[in-house]
């Protein structure tokens, strides 16, 4: 039992909330999110008057019963009722009603017509529901008290779960023993210890599992817990047939037993193996035997090897292509190498779908249109570059040309400041009088 609040307890077991009002009264509500053995109302709203009266009471775990309603009073999916019991009477829940309980039936091989259904006395009052939880409240305890008395006993058996009746007259002992117990001694002991009536009910371990419950390998609920209640027996065979291996702590379950979904494909495989021909020797080709190494199933190839122990350098074949093979080597035919030709077989890879529905998926979107932005501001970046260049470069030109031309003009000029020749070197110079004189004149 799990607490929510200070004032709610819920009953994982039986799948209800119990829930104590200000006033002191007791409450309980049902809430099928823990149920074991839960079933979902398909046919919902249909009315069929021939099985109006049928309902599907749940108990402690795993147990369920078909009752009938001879109350004439208004019961609906979620009531807790009152019972018939075979000593006394029983508090449970209501999970079904209409039509869809007919297909119980049916899946249960119980046919309405000759079957004597147990009757629904009642809605539960405020007193049934109070007598109910205070021998829910003593179940743990008389469990651990239990398994004390047997073990002192010393029998070969466990206790595995403890059940009271509604009205705590009456208590069920799961017990699991893989031979057979004397338990005479033990149940005048539980008599004395706890002023009961007591019933032994012995259970597999899978049944136990189912009790317990719990998440297997897969991460969902177990099988046993959710929808199983008719368990087959499970061999090595059907772990042979699908090519798994024979390792018991990944075949076994939570029971310590093999996992009873290795039989949910093991018809699927054995037809499909009907389909490959059915060869006991090694395949003859001209540059040597090939030895089958394996098989997929599900896609009929054949894997053959040149060596006869070895999974290296496989070469694929249908199933189709090794019977005309066969065919051929007992007419004396030899076909070409299997290494020379390429392989007609194109294997596709695996594609999961993990990760589509992520919650990052949107921000992974908006980073790559930023990567995309990014790269586009670098292309123009690079081509302006690319643009620029040539005009640098000519500017360059230019600005060397001008470079050396002023530099060329330099040169000129200190010539010929220097050691130039001028023009009028070698020639008198005039005077100053006769320069003004003839400057006046003009």
């Amino acid at each position: 039992m799990e607490e929510k609040d200070q004032n709610k307890i819920y009953d994982c077991s039986r799948g209800c909330e119990v829930e104590r009002t200000a006033h002191g009264a007791l409450r309980t509500s049902y809430n099928p999110g823990c149920c074991k053995l839960s079933d979902f109302d398909w046919m919902q709203g249909i009315s069929q008057e021939r099985y109006k009266d049928l309902f599907e009471v749940r108990f402690k775990n795993t147990r369920k019963i078909i009752y009938k309603n001879t109350s004439g009073q208004l019961i609906k999916t979620g009531d807790l009722v009152v019972v018939e019991a075979p000593t006394g009477h029983d508090v449970g829940i209501v999970t079904l009603e209409g039509p869809v309980v007919v297909r119980q039936l049916m899946r249960h091989n119980i046919d309405p017509a000759t079957y004597e259904f147990r009757r629904i006395y009642r809605r539960a009052k405020i007193l049934d529901i109070e007598r109910w939880q205070e021998a829910i409240a003593r179940e743990h305890k008389t469990m651990i008290r239990a398994r004390q008395i047997a073990a002192g006993l010393g029998l070969d058996m466990k206790i595995g779960d403890v059940e009271f009746q509604g009205d705590g007259t009456k208590a069920i002992f799961y017990y699991i023993a893989d031979e057979r117990v004397d338990f005479r001694q033990l149940i005048k002991d539980f008599a004395e210890e706890f002023h009961i009536r007591i019933e032994m009910k012995q259970i597999g371990a899978r049944q136990e599992a189912g009790l317990i419950g719990g998440i297997g390998v897969c991460g969902r609920a177990l099988c046993c817990s959710a929808y199983m209640a008719d368990f087959k027996s499970i061999t090595t065979q059907a772990a042979r047939c699908q090519d798994l291996s024979l390792n018991p702590q990944e075949l076994a379950g939570q029971c310590s037993k093999l996992k009873c979904c290795i039989n949910y494909e093991a018809s699927l495989y054995i037809d499909a193996q009907k389909h490959f021909p059915d060869l006991r020797g090694p395949l003859e080709f001209k540059d040597g035997n090939a030895y089958l190494q394996k098989c997929d199933i599900l896609t009929g190839i054949m894997y053959f090897s040149y060596e006869p122990h070895s999974m290296i350098n496989l070469f694929p074949l249908s199933g189709q292509r090794v019977r005309d093979i066969m065919a051929m080597n007992r007419k004396g035919i030899k076909p070409d190498s299997l290494k020379d030709k390429e392989s007609e077989i194109h294997e596709t890879d695996f594609v999961s779908a993990v990760g589509d529905d992520s919650i990052s998926r949107f921000d992974e979107k908006r980073r790559s249109k930023r990567k995309k932005q990014q790269k586009r501001s670098d292309r123009n970046r690079q081509q302006r570059s690319e643009d620029e260049n040539p005009r640098q470069e000519e500017n360059n030109k230019v600005r060397l040309e001008g470079n050396k031309e002023g530099q060329n003009k330099g040169y000129r000029r200190q010539g010929q400041r220097g050691g130039g020749r001028r023009r009028d070197q070698g020639k008198p110079r005039e005077k100053g009088g006769e320069k003004r004189a003839s400057s006046n004149n003009q």
